[in-house]
């Protein structure tokens, strides 16, 4: 992963940090446990946004690294290309929650560390199997 990648990585996932701590805030203050329960799976799945975003980046810088994505490149216009990638690095993004539990998001939201490593090992579980899915149609 280039430098800018990760700059990008650790700048989406501050502002993610920041919004889940003040939606966590805000519904500790709120007055009913409803109100708060909302505030929690809000901050939730906007965490889960900024990560699927960060899979996202992830998924393509590690499809550009890959021999089998450059040499089936050479087949393809630039827009196919760009079609298949995006069509396999959203089918990785999808699959980001199920490889993710409320641990690790926790964990993501408070150290940049373990939310890099977390992000290389949910496209790491899912790369392969989309690639091989989209591929094969």
């Amino acid at each position: 992963m280039n430098h800018n990648s990760t700059s990008k990585i650790t700048s989406i996932a501050s502002i993610a940090t920041a919004l889940c701590i003040t939606l966590a805030l805000s519904g500790c203050a709120s007055t009913g446990n409803q109100n708060a329960g909302d505030a929690m799976n809000t901050a939730s799945n906007i965490g889960m946004n900024v990560l699927k975003v960060a899979v996202d980046n992830k998924c393509r810088s590690e499809m550009n690294q890959q021999q089998v994505w450059q040499i089936a490149k050479v087949a393809m216009t630039t827009e196919q290309a760009e079609n298949i990638q995006s069509r396999v690095c959203g089918c990785v993004s999808e699959q980001a929650p199920q490889h993710i539990s409320f641990a690790d998001m926790t964990n993501a939201t408070i150290d940049s560390q373990y939310r890099t490593q977390l992000v290389a090992r949910v496209v790491a579980k899912s790369l392969q199997s989309c690639y091989g899915s989209i591929m094969s149609k």
